[in-house]
């Protein structure tokens, strides 16, 4: 038991010497990566840079405790910042005091949520969040992400917001202010970046535009001459502190919590999933990394942590930089550590445009344009679903993007379930396959006493009256000289009451119209469902055959089944006859 809950005591005691090298270097890379990173998610979310570090710390602790992957980077990410901000801006607070206890407080009430999912082995709720509505809603995001540091890239003072149009509008206002000297190190910072990216990926270039801008600052005193710096920054670990806020705040602070554990769970376990996939691994187990990362984000909370999860950059970092196990996210702390007792006064001069381009390289990375053209191509309904999740995220606001692009990827399941794929079936000449005319015109026999067809998907109330209605159509095409319907319910897995119901009603229908109705290839499950409602009574035990051909040579000949044709054709788990 304690293995499951703790997998460090699985791995631990087979740990190699040989990964050590791997998982030192990928620990320090990380680490160094989250000093400026974490700072920056912090301004992302409304918070002095400080309690970025605080974040980058503990939560990695917890997780390399209880973490399923090994190559998982947790801590601050741009995504949940901006979930923070968004979701603790549109609340009446009284000042800074009240807003850092309810960021940390948002830290404690996800990561019981999450815990909890993991405990009920819930981890299937991110199945609700299908690819589209991710990418639609991850490139909106990051946009907003983007276009929020917009004040500290100009150097102007911008009212936030997290609708586009509002805070293009407010940045607009702001152009003639801009600070031209500020501007230029932001942008000559995300030159760095990109160009760091590309000439050595495994080297910090965040680090280095920090190393530049605190250097810049500092001997030319640019800070005097309107350059905006982060200023002091706290030394020393962060303390044990209980998160407390006013009790009717928690019913107000219940749909951010509840949008942050889902979205942080859904990045966190996409990019682990991606990393087990690239390696061939086969360790990620959902529910267990609820509970590592709800236990991340309680016990973080205790030491002034905000909402954490697993990052997609780190993690690529963490993975391309020789990470093996969790020892990786140890060392990575320990960075951390060691830069908030000895290194804070080094961050004082650090401008805070360099911030804003490190989080904008960041954030616009995560745009994706080839997803949405692929699916243009190929799927178009898929293709809305994205742009009006997309959309609404940028106009609306974040929460509003995620929750109505989930609530549209549920309605499109609910018309695809609603109007199945019904295929008219024909004779392949010279074979015994019936396959759908649409698909073989040229090569296909139908025979005018024939309606044969196949019904892809379950037989429900929601779609009961479109499968009447089709098969309605199809007999007045065929005409008075129909004289046997065959469905193939191959792909029929359920059959609830109330289509039981109505087939009842078609087979006494079709009987007295003189058309005679038969099943072929019924699965187990569809025959014991016959037999409970009382509805192979209505159809006959002798109209159901195994294979479609079965049933139309039968017609043909009034052959009498042979008996094991008989036996499989009829056979539940509720009766053998």
């Amino acid at each position: 038991m304690l293995k499951k809950f703790f997998p460090i005591l699985s791995w631990l005691p087979g740990y190699r010497k040989e990964y050590l090298s791997g998982d030192v270097s990928a620990g320090v890379t990380v680490g160094i990566m989250l000093i400026p990173q974490g700072m920056a998610y912090a301004m992302i979310a409304g918070l002095p840079p400080v309690f970025g570090l605080y974040a980058a710390m503990i939560p990695q602790i917890i997780y390399a405790l209880m973490g399923t992957s090994r190559q998982l980077a947790v801590g601050p990410v741009a995504m949940d910042s901006l979930l923070v901000a968004s979701g603790l801006g549109a609340l009446s607070l009284s000042g800074i005091e009240e807003y850092l206890a309810m960021a940390i407080f948002l830290a404690l009430f996800m990561g019981v949520l999450q815990t909890v999912f993991g405990l009920l082995r819930m981890g299937f709720l991110v199945n609700f969040l299908s690819r589209p509505v991710i990418s639609g809603f991850t490139s909106a995001a990051a946009i907003i992400i983007g276009l929020s540091q917009l004040k500290h890239l100009l150097g102007t003072d911008i009212e936030g917001s997290n609708q586009i149009q509002i805070l293009l509008l407010n940045a607009a206002k702001t152009l003639p202010d801009t600070h031209l000297t500020t501007l230029v190190i932001g942008i000559s910072a995300i030159v760095l970046i990109k160009i760091m990216k590309k000439v050595s990926p495994r080297l910090p270039g965040a680090l280095l535009a920090v190393f530049l801008g605190v250097l810049a600052v500092y001997l030319l005193g640019l800070d005097a001459s309107g350059v905006r710096i982060v200023g002091e920054v706290p030394g020393g670990l962060p303390g044990f502190v209980v998160p407390e806020v006013q009790w009717e705040r928690v019913s107000q602070l219940f749909p951010i919590a509840l949008t942050l554990a889902l979205i942080a769970f859904m990045e966190a376990i996409s990019v682990a999933k991606a990393v087990e996939e690239k390696r061939g691994e086969n360790s990620v187990d959902a529910n267990q990394e609820l509970v590592a990362l709800g236990m991340s984000n309680i016990v973080g909370s205790f030491f002034q942590s905000y909402p954490t999860t697993g990052g997609f950059s780190r993690t690529a970092v963490n993975d391309q930089a020789g990470a093996h196990s969790g020892l990786a996210s140890l060392i990575s702390s320990v960075v951390v550590g060691l830069t908030l007792l000895f290194l804070t006064p080094v961050f004082y001069y650090l401008p805070n445009t360099i911030l804003a381009a490190i989080i904008m390289v960041a954030v616009f990375g995560l745009i994706d344009l080839k997803y949405p053209v692929q699916l243009w191509k190929n799927r178009k309904d898929e293709f809305l679903l994205l742009l009006a999740t997309f959309l609404l995220t940028l106009s609306l606001g974040i929460k509003e993007g995620i929750l109505l692009g989930v609530l549209f990827s549920l309605l499109l399941l609910v018309y695809r379930i609603s109007n199945p794929h019904i295929a008219i079936l024909g004779r392949i000449k010279g074979t015994n396959y019936f396959k759908n005319i649409n698909r073989f015109s040229e090569n296909i026999e139908v025979f005018n006493d024939f309606l044969i067809l196949r019904f892809d998907g379950q037989l429900f109330f929601g779609n009961k009256d479109y499968f009447r209605v089709r098969l309605e159509s199809e007999i007045k095409r065929k005409g008075p000289l129909l004289k046997y319907v065959i469905l193939n319910a191959e792909a029929i897995s359920y059959i609830d009451s109330t289509a039981v119901f109505m087939l009842r009603a078609l087979v006494k229908e079709l009987k007295s119209r003189n058309i005679r109705l038969l099943l072929a290839g019924a699965i187990g499950p569809t025959r014991d469902i016959l037999y409970t409602s009382g509805l192979i009574d209505d159809i006959g035990r002798e109209n159901l055959f195994v294979r479609t051909y079965e049933a139309y040579e039968h017609c043909l000949d009034a052959s009498e089944k042979t008996e094991m044709e008989r036996q499989i054709s009829t056979q539940s788990g509720k009766r053998l006859v």
